[in-house]
């Protein structure tokens, strides 16, 4: 194999890896949005008093409030969502 093929080859593998990681982001700030779009409407009034189910919830919120803006402000756009401006 020549060099030039395998650096055709090499560029290929790197092609397809990058695509499948801007996939799987894709991927991943959808399932952010939708989570942050959950915690926003969440009442938490209606949440069961197990100690389990508040500390899942908390735990969530916790790992949303420490997105960046732009990562948020991202996961909300790709599920279609806005945040609402801070009164």
């Amino acid at each position: 194999m020549t060099l030039n093929a395998m650096k055709k080859d090499d560029v290929s593998l790197l092609r397809d890896e990058i695509e499948m990681l801007m996939n799987e982001r894709r991927q991943l700030l959808q399932v952010t949005g939708a989570a942050a779009v959950f915690v926003a409407n969440l009442d938490t009034d209606s949440l069961p008093d197990e100690a389990d189910t508040i500390d899942a919830a908390e735990m969530l919120a916790e790992q949303l409030n420490g997105l960046s803006e732009e990562t948020l402000k991202d996961a909300l756009e790709s599920v279609r969502a806005e945040l609402d401006p801070v009164a």
